[in-house]
């Protein structure tokens, strides 16, 4: 159904089943937009988002979560999305390009707001930069000694994030 909406034009659709075989579509393809369902069977939208963030090749692919139950998502990760655009099921075409639009928004921001994970690729720096004067060396060091504890401390919140969403979940279990 959602295939149905897109936009006309230059797409190619990979469809997945599953998450499972959503998650190693993602790695063979390297796609330019991941369309996520929040429930899906063997391996949940949201372990599939989890995978997503940790892989420094594809954590910067605009992501688009999408589900009839957005309590659900919430529970796991809170609004305002900042990395993601979500839609809610049921949708009409005009919501799916605008969510389109804006995941595309939000991954650009993220490229810039979040320094690279430890083992991405470095990106192109200008020519000038490439050569710091001496002065500039233990600056550089620093920053880049700063990024990578940054990096580590989102990871480590992201954990912690998750952590407290199993934590409400269980505890609005209890309470039912």
């Amino acid at each position: 159904m959602v295939k149905d909406m897109l936009p006309a034009g230059n797409v190619e659709v990979i469809e997945a089943k599953d998450g499972v075989e959503g998650l190693d579509l993602i790695h063979k393809e390297h796609p330019n937009l991941i369309m996520l369902d929040f429930l899906l069977p063997k391996k949940s939208g949201w372990d599939v988002y989890q995978e997503l963030q940790k892989d420094p090749q594809l954590c910067y692919i605009p992501l688009m979560l999408m589900s009839g139950r957005k309590e659900e998502v919430t529970e796991k990760l809170p609004e305002p999305f900042q990395f993601f655009a979500f839609v809610e099921k049921p949708f009409e075409k005009k919501q799916l390009v605008g969510a389109i639009k804006e995941a595309m928004q939000k991954a650009a921001q993220k490229k810039k707001a979040v320094p690279a994970p430890a083992g991405a690729p470095p990106a192109a720096a200008p020519a000038a930069a490439a050569a710091p004067a001496a002065g500039d060396r233990a600056s550089s060091a620093e920053i880049q000694a700063l990024k990578k504890q940054m990096a580590q401390m989102q990871g480590e919140i992201n954990l912690l994030k998750k952590q407290l969403g199993q934590v409400v979940t269980l505890i609005k279990q209890k309470l039912k």
